[in-house]
């Protein structure tokens, strides 16, 4: 699953907007959303395997947090598409006012 396709559920963003502000774990997300520690797990893992977010052991905990690379390889695909845009703006805005009617 593509990272965009991966952040396209509603509970898989609100889980990476958590981990955007401090990594946690599977408990500590499940505390904070109506949703089981296996349904959080079930996410975490779309989100891992997408690139998105990566987890250490800590005792037998696992806790999860924002993969760099990942967030940068979005960061940069928004990037691009939004490039894009301003160029296309760019030609629209530009034409004289008889081609553009």
């Amino acid at each position: 699953m593509n990272r965009w396709t991966a952040l396209g559920d509603p509970t898989r963003r609100t889980i990476f907007e958590l981990l955007v502000e401090q990594p946690c774990s599977v408990g500590e997300l499940a505390r904070a959303l109506p949703v089981t520690r296996p349904a959080v797990s079930q996410h975490l893992k779309v989100l891992k395997d997408a690139g998105l977010v990566a987890n250490t052991r800590l005792g037998k905990q696992r806790i999860y947090r924002v993969e760099p690379d990942g967030l940068a390889s979005l960061r940069a695909e928004l990037d691009r598409i939004w490039s894009k845009t301003l160029e296309a703006y760019k030609v629209v805005v530009e034409q004289p006012l008889k081609e553009q009617e």
